[in-house]
């Protein structure tokens, strides 16, 4: 990794990366990718790197609010946001993607085009999600008003050997950015 010091107009000092990585966040609704994004940019930023979160439901309802929920669609969606997370990487950004992403062949493309990756399962058991519900899915699929729900009744592909996984049930997100954190250092991302 080849890093350069510097400071910004406020004069605090500035990480610059030649290179940088992306951390690939996945999993079912409520399983904590959110959290774990705003969590690791917050950490990430103190440390003076450059950071951008990718957020799938945050690009999808700005760039194209109509588009639906099928096969193709997902994947289009992931793809798109796998090319943005290569831009950032190769100019030195730290990419979050936080990114339900629920086909391992995609994920597996990701890894391929953006280089420097770390793909982390954000693992919640069913029951935990469905407590957690933040966008109302689960009740809606338990309702039966919304089929195909990704992770209930819809296919997720849990990853088979991610970098990291960290379990939102039973770590604090402190404990889950430092896991990730680890792994960046032990590749020599960081």
């Amino acid at each position: 990794m080849s890093e350069k010091v510097g400071a910004n107009a406020q004069g605090a000092s500035l990480r610059t990366l030649e290179r940088g990585f992306t951390i690939w966040l996945t999993g079912p609704s409520g399983a904590g990718k959110t959290v774990l994004a705003h969590a690791l940019k917050k950490k990430l930023k103190g440390m003076g790197y450059r950071v951008e979160i990718l957020d799938g439901d945050v690009i999808r309802k700005t760039l194209y609010p109509n588009l639906g929920f099928s096969k193709e669609a997902r994947e289009m969606h992931n793809r798109i946001v796998i090319h943005m997370a290569k831009l950032l990487s190769r100019n030195g950004v730290i990419t979050i993607v936080s990114l339900i992403s629920p086909y391992r062949a995609v994920r597996e493309y990701a890894r391929k085009e953006i280089g420097n990756f770390i793909e982390v399962y954000v693992y919640a058991p069913l029951e935990v999600r469905i407590q957690r519900d933040p966008k109302g899915l689960y009740a809606k699929a338990i309702r039966g008003e919304i089929k195909g729900l990704t992770g209930y009744d819809g296919v997720y592909e849990e990853p088979e050997s991610p970098e990291v996984k960290v379990d939102s049930s039973k770590m604090t997100p402190e404990e889950e950015v430092e896991a990730v954190l680890s792994k960046a250092r032990e590749l020599g991302y960081l």
